[in-house]
């Protein structure tokens, strides 16, 4: 049996983006949490992955993170590829 997205080293890859996207526009994630429309605990869920997000919550994030979907998930991609930056989180 294949275990839960949540648990795939992938994810854990996904997680430590949003982190660190969102700790590059916004130092606290209260302050995430009011553009989204959200609690605090919102983001510190999807942070430590007890929250999972569809694609249009993603969408959400990166635009309240001045971010692109695009390259976002590009930058998702190289990493879980092995890129040059993957271990860079």
């Amino acid at each position: 049996m294949s275990p839960k997205s949540i648990h795939k080293a992938e994810y854990k890859v996904l997680q430590g983006l949003l982190r660190e996207m969102r700790i590059k526009a916004h130092p606290n994630q209260a302050d995430l949490a009011a553009l989204l429309g959200r609690k605090q605990s919102y983001v510190s869920d999807v942070e430590r992955g007890s929250r999972r997000m569809d694609l249009l919550q993603l969408r959400d994030f990166c635009l309240a993170c001045d971010q692109d979907l695009i390259g976002f998930v590009s930058r998702f991609e190289e990493k879980i590829a092995g890129g040059p930056n993957r271990l860079a989180l």
